[in-house]
């Protein structure tokens, strides 16, 4: 294998083991950092360029320095975007003696990087064109400046940094092409002195920075000596397409205009990979924060900057973009609350097709990052309507059968959101959808806290409310399903929505047999029973009254003490 993705599954020595046979010659690595670095060194790769590792928040000191020694090859690794709370300068120091040809460094949250440290990068990575330190606490700003080489820096998110001395030392880096200070607390003096003093500086990306925000006239930052300045109110569509188009106005999909033209030109086609990679971190952190403040960016140019980069060449931005769109239009996860402006600029903008070619993908984390943009979306009923007139319900169904939990989990996710309501209940029978939600009960076994099962059992649930869905259901199996459920899940959510189910299954008394069906499922009674004495007392009780309009359920709920409940 040239490059592997292990990010959604175990991995740890015992599989590293198994796989190296097949990872001699392996140049790229993404995989889950915890407790990984074993692993890594386990599938003797010794000829391994890159590596990106998720969920860095127990990668140590130690660890990285073990990869680092292992891999002298390495030339781009990116830790993150969790916090690397437990890496500091010694394991930075052990990057720069150990893997000369690094190229690329990103890490986000480390927990310090002193002088020495990137002294050292300075001295041993001569080659070190790109690096970020993002959302972290001490970084030495003044030692950043020894870094000759560096084209693209970032410290988006970094705190305590001496922005007047910053503006001066990092203005003096002679290759420095692009610097993003997003989302910092940059002023309007370092912003100047950055686009007044940097010798090559094409592009300053300055997205949510306060202070800035705050001191700047926004009408006359517009004119920067031909270097580009991308914030929350210039025109980001229009800035990155000055780098490369000649007619502005007919631009509106930045990035997918900038791969359909592509002229060959390297140095170009670097600055707006990096530029990709920056908006994209940005925009999700945004889109996380959820304020009501950023309402109007949304809608004026944040979500064709999302969809535009849906579009990008590289996996990781268009990853981040579906979960940007998945997160920006949920304004309440508690009540499943969507934004219906947000989500039709979307759907406006052709973002449907985008995500579900997405989800066509062989890649599985795009699969689960945009079918979770789908379901998300689909609360909105013009946007469920969209998805189903799209395919979109085959396409959910395909991927409820994956042998990937996340990417199960999310697609269980968007059905139970299209099965609300009558409108496309039918099709997602059709489409093989019950089935689906069937097998996926009895494939995934239960854990303390199961979104996966609460997300099957709750759009059976809904499926079970409609009556040729519900005999769908039965066929299938869901009632054995939804009771050994009932009987044996200890988490709320999934107990709720069997109960519920049940509950709609049975209330066909007069054109199926489900509810004697239901009645006769060992332990079915019982387990409602007992239901009433918990938080779902409400759920089971409806399940009770349904059944209980069949003579031998009657005496059957008695016997097992459903009087006294």
């Amino acid at each position: 294998w040239g490059s592997l993705d292990l990010r959604s599954y175990k991995f740890d020595t015992a599989a590293a083991v198994s796989l190296s046979l097949r990872c001699k010659n392996l140049q790229r690595l993404k995989f889950p950092a915890a407790g990984s670095a074993d692993a890594i060194v386990s599938l003797q790769a010794r000829e391994l360029r890159e590596i990106s590792g998720d969920f860095c928040r127990d990668i140590t000191d130690a660890a990285l320095s073990v990869i680092a020694a292992r891999h002298e090859m390495l030339e781009s690794i990116h830790l993150g975007p969790d916090p690397c709370e437990r890496i500091s300068s010694d394991a930075i120091k052990a990057l720069a003696y150990c893997c000369p040809r690094l190229r690329r460094l990103w890490m986000s949250g480390v927990k310090e990087a002193n002088g020495d440290a990137i002294n050292a990068l300075a001295k041993h990575c001569r080659q070190l064109m790109e690096l970020g330190f993002v959302e972290s606490d001490n970084i030495d700003e003044v030692a950043l400046g020894n870094l000759s080489s560096l084209k693209f820096l970032s410290v988006a998110g970094t705190r305590n940094l001496k922005w007047g001395s910053v503006a001066l030392v990092w203005s003096r880096l002679p290759q420095l092409v692009g610097l993003d200070v997003s989302r910092t607390d940059v002023n309007l003096s370092a912003i100047t002195r950055f686009l007044s003093l940097s010798r090559n500086l094409k592009v300053l990306i300055a997205l949510n920075c306060p202070v800035f925000e705050g001191e700047v006239d926004r009408n006359t930052m517009h004119n920067n000596k031909g270097r580009i300045l991308l914030t929350l109110f210039s025109d980001i569509v229009k800035g990155v397409a000055s780098l490369f188009a000649d007619n502005l106005e007919s631009v509106t999909d930045v990035f997918q205009h900038w791969k359909e033209i592509r002229n060959g030109d390297k140095n170009l086609d670097e600055v707006v990979v990096w530029i990709e990679w920056a908006i994209s971190h940005s925009l999700l952190r945004i889109a996380e924060n959820n304020l009501k403040e950023f309402d109007d960016f949304w809608l004026t140019q944040g979500a064709a900057v999302l969809l535009s980069l849906l579009q990008s060449s590289q996996e990781e931005v268009q990853e981040r973009a579906a979960t940007a769109v998945a997160t920006f239009v949920v304004i309440d996860d508690e009540d499943a609350t969507v934004h219906c402006q947000r989500a039709e600029a979307i759907l406006c903008g052709d973002g449907i097709r985008m995500l579900l070619n997405l989800a066509r993908s062989f890649q599985e984390v795009l699969q689960s990052e945009a079918a979770k943009a789908i379901a998300n979306l689909s609360i909105d009923s013009k946007v469920a309507k969209a998805v189903a007139e799209s395919g979109g319900i085959d396409i959910l169904a395909n991927l409820a059968k994956s042998t990937n939990r996340l990417v199960a989990e999310e697609a269980a996710g968007g059905l139970w959101n299209l099965s609300v309501g009558d409108d496309h209940k039918g099709a997602i029978a059709e489409a093989g959808g019950v089935k689906a939600l069937v097998d996926l009960i009895f494939k995934w076994p239960p854990s303390s806290t199961d979104v996966l099962l609460e997300r099957a059992t709750g759009a059976l649930a809904n499926l079970g409310a409609d009556e040729k869905c519900s005999m769908e259901v039965a066929l299938a199996g869901g009632i054995h399903a939804l009771v050994m459920l009932a009987r044996t899940c200890k988490f709320e959510g999934v107990q709720e929505q069997a109960a519920r189910a049940l509950a709609n299954l049975a209330a066909h008394g007069d054109s199926n047999s489900n509810n004697a069906a239901i009645g006769q499922e060992a332990g079915a009674l019982e387990a409602l029973v007992q239901l009433t004495y918990s938080q779902n007392e409400g759920e089971a009780a409806g399940a009770l009254w349904n059944l209980s309009f069949d003579d031998k359920n009657r005496e059957a709920i008695s016997a097992v003490g459903g009087v006294e409940a």
